[in-house]
C-alpha cells in the first residue's frame, strides 16, 4: 500500500503548524476540572447521530441515490403513525423512504447493582491517571533536580447504569429498497453507537417485524423493530446545587519532606523543678567516659575445662572488670594438630585461624576475619583453584560457563580461542569504527539519488559492504531496506529505490541521508 510521503525540510513553515503557541498549550489560566453530566438527551442524540452519519441509510429512486430521513418522532406524531402505519407530510403526501423512532422505556440495570449512597455527595469514583501533564512535562530534569514527577489524578462518580429502549419504523416503496437499509442497520446491531469524542453505548436488536401494504393508489412496505441501548446517567443537577460532584482533581507532590520526631516527651528525660518546669536544655558534647549501669548484673563463671580469673564476679558497669579466660586442658581446647578437630555444626570465628593440619568442617564455616590459603579448590559443581604463584585456573571442561557481574580489567595478554587479542587497531577495528554520515548531492529519474562519497571496503574474511550497513532518510522519516539497493561506479555512491514497493517517487527537492560505511 502506498505510504504518505513527509515534507522536505525546506518547505516546512511555521503556517503549516496553524497558530500554534507552545507556551499557551503548557499553561494552565485555569485549574478547575469541569464536571461530567450525561443525560437523557445525550442518549438519544448518540441514537440519531449513528444513523445519520454511520449507518447513513438510503435508496435507489428512478436510478439515483436518495439519502432516507431519520426523524425522532413527537407523542402526537407517534400516535398518528400507529393509527394509520405511515406518516404524511402537509399536504397529505405519503413520506417515502422514511425512519421514525422514539423512546419507550427505561429501565434500571440489575446485572450491575450501584448504591450511590448520597447523591450529593458521592462516595463511589473510578479513578485514572493523565499519565502526561502540563505540570509534569520534563521528567528527565525532573529526576536530575530530585523532584518527584507530579501526577494527576481524577476521580469520577460512577453513573447510574439504565436500559432504554426505542421502538423503530422505516417504510419504503419497494421491499429491495428495505432489505437494503435492514441490512445495514443489522450490520451495525451489537455495537457501541454514539459520536466520536463522546459517550459510547452498546446497542441490540432481537427482532424485526415485516409488512407491506397495497392499495389501488399506494404501495408502502413497512418494517418495525426496537433498539436495546445499554446506557448510563450522571444527572447535571447535582453539579448545579452545590457542586462540583461527579468530578475531582488531585496532584501528587512535588517534594517529599522527611523529619525525624520523637514519641519521648522531654520532660521525661530532664529534671524539672517542682511547680516550674523544665527551664533550660542544654546538649553539649562531653569526651570524658560515661560509665552504665545494669539493672541485673553479668556474670561469667567457668565450666568443664575452662577458667576464668574472676569466676562468678558480678558486673554491672560502674566499675572496669578485667576477665581472662582460659583453658584447664593441656594443649587448650581451641588448638587443633592434625585432624584432631572435626565438627559437625557451624563453626563461626571472629579472628584469625592457623590450623597446621588438616581441618575437617561437616556444617557450615563463618569467617569474619581474613582466610589465607596457599591454594583454593572448590570440587561441588566447578573446579576452582588458586594457585601459590597467583594463577588461578576455572572450571575442569569447555562447556564450562562462569559469568561475573561487574568490571573486568586485564593488565596482561588475552587469549581467545588460542588467538592473542591486543590492544593495536586492527584492520577489522578500522573497517568497524567507519561511520559517517552524507546527504545526497543529486536526484534523478525520481528513482535515484547520488552521493559525493566512496564506500569502505570490508577487510578479508568480513561480508561484503551492502545495502545493510546503511540507514537512509528521507525527509527525516526512515526509508526500508527492501526497496532499496546501492552502487559505488565513477567515484559516486549510487541509492536506487524501487518506487513501486516504497510508494513514491524521489523528488529534486526531497532530503536524502545516509549514514553507514563510508571512507572518511
Amino acid at each position: 500500500m502506498a505510504r504518505e510521503k513527509p515534507i522536505p525540510r525546506k518547505h516546512r513553515s511555521s503556517t503549516s503548524r496553524g497558530n500554534l503557541n507552545r507556551g499557551r498549550q503548557y499553561r494552565r489560566d485555569v485549574d478547575n476540572v469541569p464536571d461530567v453530566s450525561i443525560s437523557l438527551m445525550d442518549l438519544d442524540s448518540a441514537i440519531m447521530h449513528y444513523f445519520t452519519e454511520v449507518i447513513k441509510p438510503t435508496v435507489i429512486e428512478d436510478g439515483e441515490t436518495v439519502k432516507v430521513p431519520v426523524m425522532y418522532s413527537s407523542p402526537e406524531r407517534w400516535f398518528a403513525i400507529q393509527k394509520s402505519g405511515f406518516m404524511r407530510d402537509k399536504k397529505r403526501q405519503l413520506i417515502l423512504p422514511a425512519i421514525a423512532f422514539r423512546r419507550t422505556g427505561m429501565t434500571k440495570d440489575e446485572t450491575i447493582p450501584l448504591d450511590t449512597m448520597d447523591p450529593e455527595e458521592p462516595k463511589l469514583h473510578w479513578q485514572f491517571e493523565r499519565k502526561y501533564t502540563d505540570a509534569n512535562r520534563y521528567d528527565n530534569f525532573s529526576v536530575q533536580q530530585g523532584i518527584i514527577p507530579q501526577r494527576e489524578f481524577y476521580n469520577v462518580a460512577v453513573p447510574d447504569f439504565m436500559v432504554l429502549t426505542y421502538d423503530f419504523m422505516i417504510w419504503t416503496h419497494y421491499i429491495e429498497q428495505m432489505n437494503k437499509i435492514v441490512e445495514r442497520i443489522n450490520w451495525s446491531e451489537g455495537a457501541y453507537w454514539g459520536e466520536p469524542g463522546k459517550m459510547k453505548f452498546r446497542t441490540s436488536i432481537d427482532s424485526y417485524t415485516d409488512n407491506t401494504d397495497v392499495t389501488e393508489k399506494e404501495r408502502i412496505v413497512r418494517t418495525e423493530f426496537s433498539v436495546t441501548l445499554k446506557g448510563y446517567l450522571i444527572p447535571e443537577a447535582f453539579n448545579e446545587l452545590a457542586g462540583p460532584h461527579t468530578m475531582q482533581k488531585h496532584l501528587t507532590p512535588k517534594t517529599l519532606t522527611i523529619g525525624a520526631e520523637t514519641d519521648v516527651g522531654i520532660a521525661s528525660i530532664v529534671k524539672q523543678d517542682e511547680g516550674v518546669g523544665v527551664q533550660q536544655v542544654t546538649i553539649s558534647g562531653d569526651t570524658s567516659p560515661r560509665r552504665t549501669t545494669t539493672e541485673y548484673p553479668l556474670i561469667l563463671q567457668a565450666g568443664d575445662g575452662v577458667t576464668i580469673s574472676n569466676n562468678g564476679v558480678e558486673w554491672v558497669g560502674s566499675e572496669r572488670l578485667v576477665q581472662t579466660i582460659s583453658s584447664a586442658g593441656a594443649g587448650g581446647i581451641f588448638t587443633a594438630t592434625g585432624s584432631a578437630y572435626t565438627t559437625t555444626n557451624n563453626l563461626q570465628i571472629t579472628g584469625s585461624l592457623v590450623a597446621t593440619g588438616a581441618l575437617t568442617i561437616g556444617g557450615n564455616a563463618v569467617i569474619e576475619g581474613d582466610l589465607t590459603a596457599q591454594s583454593y579448590t572448590s570440587e561441588l559443581v566447578s573446579s576452582t583453584i588458586l594457585y601459590d604463584s597467583g594463577s588461578t585456573k576455572f572450571g575442569d571442561d569447555i562447556s564450562d560457563t562462569h559469568q561475573m557481574t561487574g568490571s573486568v580489567s586485564i593488565s596482561g595478554s588475552l587469549l581467545l580461542n588460542g588467538t592473542a587479542v591486543g590492544t593495536s587497531v586492527t584492520t577489522f577495528d578500522e573497517y568497524n569504527r567507519k561511520t559517517f554520515v552524507k546527504k545526497a548531492a543529486t536526484i534523478s529519474a525520481s528513482s535515484t539519488a547520488s552521493f559525493t562519497a566512496i564506500t569502505a571496503s570490508a577487510p578479508s574474511g568480513m561480508t561484503v559492504t551492502s545495502e545493510e550497513d546503511f540507514v537512509f532518510f528521507i525527509n527525516g522519516q526512515y526509508m526500508e531496506h527492501d526497496a532499496l539497493t546501492i552502487q559505488q561506479a565513477n567515484g559516486a555512491f549510487y541509492l536506487k529505490v524501487d518506487t513501486d514497493s516504497i510508494g513514491y517517487v524521489l523528488e529534486s527537492d526531497d532530503e536524502i541521508i545516509a549514514w553507514g560505511k563510508f571512507n572518511a
